[in-house]
């Protein structure tokens, strides 16, 4: 019942994408007429093969850019433990288990399906953690699984593309003498394209911060999934924890997100922001052992905030603000 507001959200982001590319090709028909027709055909095709591209392809690019090797259960008997009790809690096929050898300690699932996804833990990450806090990670990474919310995401960030592309096309066709027809002589058809390129323009950037929205209700929504799974918030709290100290004191992070920057909506927690994050989250961990217990969390719950500015920027974030974050997990307790 907890996670109800949760899925109700993801649901809502999905119906406000769709209904804001609906009205942006409506306006283009609306303009163009007869030729608009014609162009959102070509849109609803563009969005179609940038789609399937994404599904087919995808996973393929992660198993390259994350350096995924897969282990059977010879090599990583308790790993493949945890994953299949867990998988058989939340009712899934137990997934393909993998080791990442990049230098950062994460974990992330992709796959295009359920019967196809994957999880993987990175090396680092499995030396740092306990193994209540990896099982706390592997529920977090198998909740995306269930709510196959790795599709739903793939989906909508085709949107944001398309608009740009709507937006790119009209500009310069705009600068260039609109479509060449009469009204372009007059002027009529150039303001039209401009006036089109400046409202996909307008759609692009608000249906960016939708999918950001949607990204970051995906990890609320997996944290709840791992407290239900694992009956532990505070294994997950402090494994974000060091994930997040981990990160902040490994590579730097301008190198980080250049070579990682791409793939950052992937992993359990932002890399990119580590130390930002280490900042704010580092006041939960009272007694300054490295680790957030179930008493930590209590007290971090009930009296950390989040202050404006930190709210404006968790916006244009692809995860959740680490104190929002682990005081949601504190209601699980």
């Amino acid at each position: 019942m907890r996670t109800a507001w949760l899925k109700m959200r993801m649901g809502l982001c999905v119906l406000l994408l769709f209904a804001v590319i609906y009205a942006l090709l409506i306006v283009i028909a609306t303009f163009l007429g007869g030729t608009g027709s014609g162009m959102m055909i070509i849109y609803a095709l563009l969005a179609f093969v940038m789609v399937a591209i994404q599904f087919f392809i995808g996973p393929k690019i992660v198993e390259k850019t994350m350096r995924v090797r897969y282990v059977s259960e010879r090599e990583e008997p308790e790993l493949h433990r945890m994953v299949s009790e867990l998988a058989m809690k939340a009712g899934i096929p137990k997934p393909r288990v993998g080791i990442s050898e990049i230098p950062i300690p994460n974990a992330f699932a992709f796959g295009t399906s359920k019967k196809k996804a994957r999880v993987c833990i990175t090396k680092r990450l499995m030396g740092l953690l306990k193994r209540d806090e990896i099982e706390a990670v592997l529920g977090h990474e198998l909740s995306h699984i269930k709510h196959q919310d790795m599709a739903v995401i793939t989906a909508l960030s085709v949107i944001p593309m398309i608009c740009y592309f709507i937006y790119f096309s009209f500009f310069w066709s705009g600068i260039f003498g609109g479509m060449g027809d009469g009204r372009s002589r007059e002027g009529g058809g150039a303001l039209s394209m401009l006036a089109i390129a400046f409202i996909a323009f307008i759609v692009y950037f608000i249906s960016n911060l939708i999918v950001l929205y949607a990204s970051r209700i995906r990890e609320y929504y997996a944290d709840a999934g791992s407290a239900e799974l694992t009956r532990k918030p505070h294994a997950l709290a402090s494994a974000l924890y060091k994930m997040i100290y981990g990160s902040a004191a490994g590579m730097k992070q301008e190198k980080v997100k250049k070579e990682m920057g791409s793939m950052r909506a992937f992993f359990a927690t932002d890399p990119v922001t580590a130390r930002s994050d280490l900042r704010d989250l580092s006041a939960a961990d009272l007694n300054k052992d490295g680790k957030i217990d179930e008493y930590e969390l209590r007290a971090f719950a009930e009296r950390a905030r989040v202050s404006r500015a930190e709210r404006l920027m968790e916006l244009f974030s692809t995860h959740p603000n680490p104190v929002s974050r682990v005081k949601k997990l504190g209601e699980y307790l």
